[in-house]
Formats: C-alpha cells, sequence, structure tokens
C-alpha cells in the first residue's frame, strides 16, 4: 500500500464556450496537457478515470482511449453532480493507495454551452399534481421551502437562512464575494470571463434570486482539466525535476448528505461540507489557519459566503466579517478563489473538481504568475454537488 500520493502533472483548458471542439476534443487536450507536464506518458499509466456528467453514459474513459492511446487499462467512468471530477481524482487515488496502481489519470470534462438554469436536487419532478401522490407525497413538485426548482434559488435560500441565523450578513455581504471573484478572475488567462465589476454593479445588475443577482452567478460553458497521480515509491524513481515540482495529496475525502430532517425539502449544503473538511484535517494533520489558499464551490455568491463558515475559515456565524475584513481577498491572510472562482472562471460541472486542484497545484509549485499567492504551501479544494456529495483535498508543496 502506498502510505502518500503525489499530483505529478495537471493541465486545464480555458474555459469558455467552444464551437469547434466538442468534449472529447477538451478532454483529450487536458490529458494530453497534464501526461506532458509530468513528463510521463499513457503507457505509464496503470488506471484512468473520467468524469463528466452531462454525458455520463458516453463512456467518455473508452473514447478518450481511442484519442490518446489503448493500452488496456482499467477505465472508471463517473458522474457525482458538482463533484463528479473530484470523484474521478479519488478514484484514481484510492486504486494508488489500494496497491493496484503505481500511476494514473484523471481528467473532468464538460460541454455545456449555453444550458441555462439547472434544476436544483434530486427530486423528480411532478406536474399537475394537486393532491398527494408519488414518492415524497406531494401535492406539487418540492425543491426547496419556497417550491424552487433551479440552482439559483436552492443556494438563495441556503444564504439567506444563514443571514437569517447570524448577525452581519446581508445583500452587500454576499455581493462582495461576487466583486473579489471578478476582481481575481482578471488576473487568470484561463477565466472563462475576466472582467472587474464593482460592488455597486454587482448589485444593480439583474436579480436572478435574491440576493443572487446575474452577477453573483456562474455561468455555464465548456472545459476540461486533468491530473496524473501517482504514488511515493514510483515518484522517489523519477527526476530529481519531476519530484520537485510534485504536489503532495495530503487529504482526499468524499462525503453525501447524512440525514437531517430539514434536508427533505431543502437541500443541506452545510453538514457533508463540515464533515469533509473536518476528516480532512484530520488526515492532513493541518487546521486551517495553516491554508495559504482555498478553491471553494462558489456555484453563487452566497454558497461562498456559508461555505466559509462550513470549511472553518471564520469563527461559526462569522461569515460576514469574515468577508467585510477582507480576508478572503488575494492579499488578504487566507485567500478564496484567487482563480476567479466557478463565478467567474466558469463552472463546466465535470471539470471543476479537477480545475480547482490544477489552481492549488500550480500557486503551490510557485508557477501562478501574476495571480500567484507568494510562498504559498497548502493549499485546500472544495466541491459540493446538489444530491448530495461533497469532495474536499488538501495539498501540499514538495519540501524540497
Amino acid at each position: 500500500m502506498s502510505e502518500s500520493v503525489w499530483i505529478l502533472g495537471t493541465h486545464m483548458t480555458k474555459f469558455t464556450r467552444y464551437a469547434d471542439k466538442d468534449a472529447l476534443d477538451l478532454a483529450s487536450e487536458a490529458a494530453l496537457g497534464a501526461l506532458a507536464d509530468g513528463g510521463v506518458t499513457i503507457h505509464d499509466m496503470d488506471i484512468l478515470a473520467s468524469g463528466t456528467l452531462f454525458q455520463a453514459n458516453a463512456g467518455m474513459g473508452q473514447q478518450l482511449q481511442h484519442q490518446i492511446g489503448q493500452t488496456g487499462i482499467p477505465v472508471y467512468n463517473v458522474s457525482n453532480a458538482c463533484a463528479t471530477g473530484a470523484t474521478a481524482l479519488r478514484t484514481v487515488i484510492m486504486s494508488i493507495k489500494a496497491g493496484e496502481a503505481e500511476m494514473g489519470l484523471a481528467v473532468g470534462v464538460e460541454q455545456m454551452g449555453k444550458m441555462g438554469l439547472l434544476a436544483g436536487g434530486s427530486r423528480k419532478a411532478e406536474e399537475n399534481v394537486y393532491q398527494p401522490s408519488g414518492r415524497y407525497g406531494s401535492v406539487m413538485s418540492v425543491d426547496g421551502i419556497l417550491g424552487t426548482e433551479t440552482m439559483p434559488g436552492v443556494f438563495a435560500q441556503a444564504g439567506m437562512k444563514y443571514a437569517y441565523e447570524n448577525d452581519g450578513v446581508g445583500f452587500e455581504q454576499f455581493a462582495k464575494v461576487a466583486q473579489k471573484n471578478h476582481a481575481h478572475s482578471t488576473l487568470n488567462p484561463l477565466a472563462q470571463y475576466q472582467k472587474e465589476f464593482s460592488l455597486e454593479e454587482v448589485m444593480a445588475s439583474p436579480m436572478t434570486s435574491y440576493p443572487n443577482t446575474l452577477l453573483m452567478c456562474c455561468p455555464t460553458g465548456d472545459g476540461a482539466a486533468a491530473a496524473v497521480v501517482i504514488g511515493e515509491e514510483m515518484l522517489r524513481s523519477l527526476s530529481k525535476e519531476q519530484q520537485q515540482r510534485a504536489v503532495k495529496i495530503s487529504a482526499s475525502v468524499l462525503t453525501s448528505d447524512p440525514y437531517v430532517e430539514s434536508g427533505q425539502i431543502q437541500s443541506d449544503v452545510n453538514t457533508l461540507t463540515r464533515n469533509a473538511v473536518d476528516a480532512a484535517y484530520e488526515e492532513a494533520g493541518v487546521a486551517p489557519d495553516d491554508l495559504d489558499l482555498v478553491e471553494l464551490h462558489d456555484c453563487f455568491a452566497t454558497a461562498e459566503l456559508i461555505h466559509y463558515d462550513n470549511l472553518r475559515l471564520c469563527e461559526p456565524g462569522g461569515a460576514g466579517d469574515f468577508i467585510d475584513s477582507g480576508v478572503p481577498f488575494r492579499d488578504g491572510s487566507t485567500p478564496v478563489n484567487v482563480s476567479g472562482g466557478l463565478i467567474s472562471k466558469g463552472h463546466p460541472i465535470g471539470a471543476t473538481g479537477i480545475a480547482n486542484v490544477y489552481e492549488v497545484s500550480t500557486h503551490l509549485r510557485g508557477e501562478a504568475g501574476d495571480r500567484q499567492i507568494e510562498d504559498a504551501k497548502v493549499g485546500l479544494t472544495h466541491v459540493i454537488g446538489l444530491g448530495s456529495s461533497c469532495g474536499v483535498h488538501i495539498l501540499e508543496a514538495a519540501a524540497n
């Protein structure tokens, strides 16, 4: 059994809308880029895990092999809501830790185009039902306390619940999250949008679902990301340069919803995140104060703010003060979403979990260019998909 695993190579395509490329093209670009970055080839891989949500039945992993090399290795095709990419990565990690592989490739990809507002939760819609029926005994479709069926509404409810229960949280604090991430994106050439907006512009943009305005919501788009994962023993057989650029995966945790009564109506995005991060901190032997940067799941501004609390980045109930203090800005003590986050970087769902790992790994290597967080040594990535699934990874720079 391998005691530790490492990111050897990683790559991310630009997130945008591609009219001249399909999902397989994007997956191939990311996979070949990660292999080249690690100084290895597909022939060195013992396992391939491919994650995509909207082409879950397409056998994307096997299609990818047809493009980059059919070596006969095991292929795992995974689909796990917004945690799809993180789940693909964890699949390779677990295979290496189990001693079944020494090196593997994880790829996440999605082509969404202008897909529009996505439905929230996992419940089957029941149209024109006016008497108790169906799995949930509902008289109308149920998804969220207010009956909304779109993601902005689900996360708006979660944010407003947090604001109701805690002082110092209001429309302005949520808007500051988006202001920050749009500003961060101007330094990221791979971000889907790279435009700065003032706080007033964020607050005055069209309302989607209060308090989330249009500029506080992530866009749909296309993109892919990939990572080569390697075990400790195999890593030590490679060149000194490869070892120096390797990034240690100190923790890898995947959780789903435990039962909570309120979660039967409104998706509980909090408990599984807290469970995941607590297990990750314990596994890695680090504390929130040790983090030099965080890439968390800001599908909406409300989501980022409540996850400050869920990830233990602030005192319980202190997310409003946390954003007001400037701590999560790139020049603060705990920079959050220096990539621009999902709000500006984009959110091709299957790619996001690995794209977050790409971003943190790039900083830990000191290769992030103008957006580099100085002397970054430890970083955390977080994704959550309604249904629900949550993936948390803690990464550390090589101690050379």
